[in-house]
């Protein structure tokens, strides 16, 4: 890849970025070092990695820090057999901690590994060692001290060394509170000098305290002795610490050879911790900058679909859409190079910074800023010539410049490479710059080079009209404001707006119209052609943007009828079941007070004969028939639920002409189904809603379009249809918890089968009984009945967690 594009584009800022993302020595190399890649296959596993690292942090949260230290050099010395000092130990310690720590996270096992994702596999691979880490930890306390546990010997050494040094302490403690010495003595402590105890003596009384001199203070006036009685103690304690130091180095030893023993372990654990680190920074970045995984082609197709600078301010970047060599009705010969223009400060670099930029790092397997479906294309190189490089050393201008880099591009470009011209042509004479941008972009074309060019000149906007493969694009700018938009327009020349710009500002306008008696009325007539196409443009999205919130409006309006019919409907069925509880109660009471009554005259009629019993039995029987209409009348009006809700108007709905594959209401289901085969002569078609499958009835039946509130073809003129349909909405609403604690056998039983019926026509698989312990009886009724059932697949009690026997769950099949 060209090194001057990398530089130019700020590719090293992304690295910066992601290396400063990462914890571990090693991991923040590897991101320093990414490189992009033409190859295919290469980029896919890198974006395989990194879209994985972000479903693993979606999934699982940040993983724990690893914060590893390269840990190669002490790897190589322990193979040496150097001695590995505490540092280095505490280093391979931390790396051993950070790998379990990380398995942990990611809780997989060897076990799962051909269904684990290439993160995850990477978790997998880790191995611990556990029984060095603890080792490391119990026998190295810091960078400079050994623990006393480490060995047996060395807790043994350093017991006698405090047990000796109690001792002289002790004593000296007693020499300094002596009255025999206290003259002599300049202040009654016991210091140490040279690891040996001594008390500070009065140089005039030397000879009072015999001893060995180590040392005299600043003033010359006292000498720190060590006397003679402890001298044998200290040098005890010398010897020991001598022997100290011997078994420190025999542990030191010790754990470097254990480490030698696991090298090629703790080396794999070393790269694979370190590439983790390393993806999941890729992964942390793409989530920063709201990232999103690019299609991958080497045909040239580019296709960035709301695409932003990564390294521009997110809250305030303005997204651009960018597409390039794919063919159109209108344009059956895909364009490869792109003119864009616009005025200063539009954003017409910037567009040529985030093309490259994008594509650098998707080829580097970074997940790119830009919305789902957006395709990138491999590219073997990319090359760039942007902003000024004039050099006073070299003597170069910055055309000369400019051509220099230029000329390097075109002996290097080829058909898979993307190359970026920022005003190109410019720096010198318009006429012959021009000409000279429109001979590079024919070459560039020529070469087969997917190209992006940003110009000023109106010549490079005719000449992107006029020749094929080539296309317009403009920066979108507000003249009112004086302020881009950072819009990219594809197809549509831009306008510099010099003239404009420099009114605004101020400019005497009596300049800007002298100014433009200097321009050809040729380039007045393009300017102005260009400026009818950006009001027309403009007015075109208005037009656009209100059609929409028309029809948003309109949308918006047709669900609310819809609801409110809903919620109408359901509210006349309520009324229509509590008026026939209602009727249902009045008519048991009158069967209750017609069977007192019918008592009281038996009664009566034993002490007044059989003529009275007689007509009892008469009057009873005339109201028996009473009762049965009335209660016959009453089923009928509470099965029946709605008074004539919607039908399909014959005149309008065809239903001999539906055929398969086509969808339709049914009413009385209140969903819509698929048809399977075309209507039977005796008006019923063969349906399937969700998983059940029924013939319809015709008077059932009605365009899928009316579950809306559109006026659909063909269903123009609905009329209502006559009572006796009834209409659910269960299977719209299907619950996956049932509650029948309190219910008899039977009350369940017609619970669980309306429960049945609306998964079946939802798609619910499975769902839950909630019956309670009780008894027992309950349950097992319900198991009985729920074996009888052919939709149901299987059933089982509940699980801890699930309500153990109070619960039983259900499949369906």
């Amino acid at each position: 890849m060209d090194e001057k594009a990398l530089k130019l584009l700020e590719f090293d800022k992304i690295l910066q970025t992601v290396s400063d993302l990462c914890s571990c020595e090693l991991g923040k190399q590897y991101a320093s070092e990414m490189v992009p890649t033409g190859d295919v296959a290469t980029i896919e596993r890198l974006l395989t990695e990194t879209e994985d690292g972000v479903n693993c942090i979606l999934k699982r949260g940040s993983a724990p820090s690893a914060g590893v230290k390269d840990l190669r050099g002490v790897l190589r010395r322990a193979e040496t057999e150097s001695v590995l000092n505490n540092q280095e130990l505490l280093s391979v310690k931390s790396m051993l901690t950070a790998v379990r720590r990380l398995r942990s996270y990611a809780s997989v096992s060897d076990a799962e590994e051909n269904e684990l994702s290439t993160v995850e596999q990477m978790f997998a691979g880790l191995k611990e060692l556990p029984f060095l880490e603890n080792l490391i930890s119990r026998c190295i306390l810091s960078e400079e001290e050994i623990a006393d546990d480490a060995s047996p010997l060395l807790g043994d050494i350093r017991r006698k060394i405090f047990q000796l040094q109690s001792s002289i302490k002790d004593k000296l403690n007693e020499l300094t509170h002596s009255t025999r010495y206290s003259k002599a003595l300049q202040d009654n402590i016991v210091t140490l000098r040279g690891d040996r105890y001594c008390v500070p003596v009065k140089i005039e009384n030397r000879s009072d305290v015999p001893g060995i001199v180590h040392d005299t203070s600043a003033s010359g006036q006292t000498l720190f002795v060590e006397p003679a009685f402890v001298v044998e103690s200290n040098n005890k304690i010398r010897e020991l610490k001598v022997s100290e130091q011997e078994e420190i180095a025999r542990i030191l030893k010790e754990l470097t050879g254990i480490v030698d023993e696991n090298s090629d372990l703790l080396r794999a654990d070393l790269l694979n911790v370190s590439y983790i680190d390393f993806t999941l920074a890729k992964a942390t970045y793409a989530l920063h900058v709201n990232a999103a995984r690019p299609n991958i082609n080497t045909e040239g197709h580019i296709d960035l679909i709301q695409a932003r600078h990564p390294l521009l301010d997110r809250k305030k970047a303005v997204p651009i859409s960018v597409s390039i060599g794919i063919a159109t009705p209108d344009r059956p010969v895909p364009p490869s190079s792109m003119i864009i223009t616009g005025p200063n400060t539009g954003g017409k670099t910037v567009t040529l910074k985030t093309v490259g930029l994008l594509h650098l790092m998707a080829q580097s397997g970074l997940m790119i800023p830009v919305s789902e479906g957006s395709t990138v294309c491999a590219f073997e190189n990319v090359f760039a010539d942007i902003g000024d490089e004039q050099s006073i050393a070299q003597s170069l201008s910055t055309f000369s410049a400019h051509m220099k880099n230029i000329t390097e591009i075109l002996k290097k470009a080829d058909y898979r490479s993307l190359v970026l011209f920022d005003e190109l042509g410019a720096g010198t004479d318009p006429v012959e710059g021009a000409a000279l941008a429109m001979a590079i972009l024919e070459r560039v074309y020529e070469i087969g080079s997917v190209c992006f060019s940003s110009t000023h000149y109106s010549e490079l906007k005719v000449f992107a009209s006029t020749t094929p493969g080539f296309i317009n694009a403009s920066c979108e700018f507000d003249v009112d404001t004086l302020a881009p938009t950072y819009r990219l327009l594809i197809g549509v020349p831009g306008k510099s707006n010099a003239f404009a710009i420099s009114e605004k500002l101020g400019l005497d306008p009596a300049i800007v119209s002298r100014a433009k008696e200097f321009i050809t009325a040729e380039d007045l007539r393009f300017e102005d052609m260009l400026k009818g196409i950006e009001q027309n443009r403009m007015i075109a999205e208005a037009e656009a943007a209100e059609t929409e919130r028309l029809r948003k409006e309109a949308q918006d309006l047709a669900e609310e009828a819809r609801l409110k019919r809903d919620e109408l409907i359901r509210e006349s069925m309520e009324l229509r079941y509590k008026a026939s509880v209602k009727a249902r109660e009045a008519n048991n009471k009158s069967r209750i007070a017609a069977e007192k009554m019918l008592t009281e005259i038996r009664r009566a009629a034993l002490l007044g004969g059989n003529e009275a019993v007689k007509a009892a039995e008469a009057a009873r029987r005339e109201f028996e028939l009473i009762a049965q209409e009335l209660e016959a009348d009453i089923g009928q009006s509470g099965e029946k639920t709605g008074t004539e809700l919607f039908s399909a108007d014959d005149a309008n709905f065809d239903f001999s002409a539906l055929k398969q594959g086509d969808r339709v209401k049914l009413i009385s289901l209140n969903t819509e189904a698929t048809v399977l085969a075309s209507p039977k002569p005796d008006g019923t078609v063969y349906v399937q809603a969700g998983v059940v499958k029924l013939y319809a009835k015709k008077d059932d039946v009605i365009p899928a379009a009316v579950s809306g509130t559109g006026d659909a073809s063909g269903t123009k003129g609905l009329k209502k249809i006559k009572s006796g349909d009834r209409i659910t909405s269960g299977a719209s609403n299907v619950r996956t918890e049932i509650d029948v604690r309190g219910m008899t056998v039977e009350e369940a039983k017609v619970v669980i089968e309306r429960q049945i019926n609306d998964a079946l026509l939802s798609g619910l698989e499975s769902f839950r009984i909630i019956h309670g312990k009780g008894t027992g009886a309950l349950r097992r009724g319900i198991q009985s009945f729920l074996r009888e059932q052919k939709a149901v697949k299987e059933f089982r009690d509940g699980v801890f967690g699930e309500g153990d026997l109070g619960v039983t769950v259900a499949k369906l099949k």
